[in-house]
């Protein structure tokens, strides 16, 4: 069976079901906080201020995103643009392939210039199957994700207390919250943070 997801159904599934729910568990940091920064809009219309997609081409300060139902989205990335992958980073670290989600302002020319975007970005619910050096393999609905601790960027946080580095609590079997940042074209992501019952 190709356990490799495609970047549509990974990121569907996983990256806006549940990122609003998870402050319950405690503070998200940047991996997050696109939730908590949507603007009112009326039920059933798209938000004008956001885009998602997989950028096809970079030019300059500009992306341009083919979105997961197939809108083409020019997105101006500026000076004050927050970029996240994994953590806080810059625009030499976004690449042509990569997933992303923005929020900014839609200018009239229909470009919308970026306040914030998260690239890759994932919050995905599963078990844990194995674990491994360095290493969980995840059962998220019925299918395998390699997700991989990065040493010194990985956390977690068990039962809602602050997040730390150790990892020695996850156990197989345990139901776990991840947020990171996926691998394009392949069932692998990094970790950023992940919830768990100790």
């Amino acid at each position: 069976m190709d356990q490799t997801l495609d970047r549509r159904r990974l990121l569907a599934t996983a990256a806006l079901g549940g990122v609003v729910g998870a402050t319950a568990l405690g503070s998200l940091a940047p991996e997050a906080a696109f939730a908590a920064e949507a603007a009112a809009v009326e039920p059933g219309a798209p938000d004008p201020n956001f885009a998602e997609g997989r950028i096809s081409k970079i030019s300059g300060s500009m992306l341009l995103v083919t979105g997961s139902d197939t809108v083409l989205h020019s997105i101006r990335i500026t000076d004050g643009t927050s970029i996240w992958k994994l953590h806080p980073t810059t625009f030499d670290r976004v690449s042509v392939g990569d997933g992303l989600y923005a929020r900014g302002v839609r200018l009239p020319d229909g470009t919308l210039a970026a306040d914030s975007v998260w690239v890759n970005i994932v919050n995905l619910h599963g078990h844990i199957a194995a674990v491994g050096r360095n290493v969980l393999h995840l059962d998220h609905k019925g299918q395998r994700i390699l997700a991989h601790v990065v040493p010194g960027r990985s956390a977690a946080v068990y039962n809602g207390t602050p997040a730390i580095s150790d990892m020695s609590l996850l156990r197989v079997g345990r139901h776990v919250q991840v947020l990171g940042a996926w691998h394009p074209d392949t069932n692998e992501i990094d970790i950023a943070t992940v919830y768990a019952a100790a």
